[in-house]
């Protein structure tokens, strides 16, 4: 199976918010230095794992993306599914 750019980037975004899971909220900027990957395109990607129920967000000073469930209850394929489509 061949997994696209786009695919490896929300497996990426996913993985380094699970790494801060216990810390709370992570903003864009962290997630987009620590896995090279350009803010604008994260955010697009972000927005589709939020709108499948992935992501969640967090707003004001301390807030960012966190994931909406235990990092051990979300499956690759969900993500795949989520960023790639059906």
């Amino acid at each position: 199976m061949r997994v696209s750019t786009r695919g490896q980037y929300g497996i990426r975004a996913m993985l380094e918010l699970a790494l801060r899971y216990e810390e709370g909220p992570t903003a864009l900027r962290t997630v987009a230095n620590r896995q090279a990957i350009s803010e604008s395109y994260l955010e697009q990607l972000l927005g589709i794992l939020r709108r499948a129920g992935l992501v969640a967000t967090v707003r004001g000073a301390q807030g960012g993306y966190r994931l909406a469930r235990p990092p051990d209850q979300i499956k690759i394929g969900e993500i795949m599914r989520a960023v790639e489509g059906p």
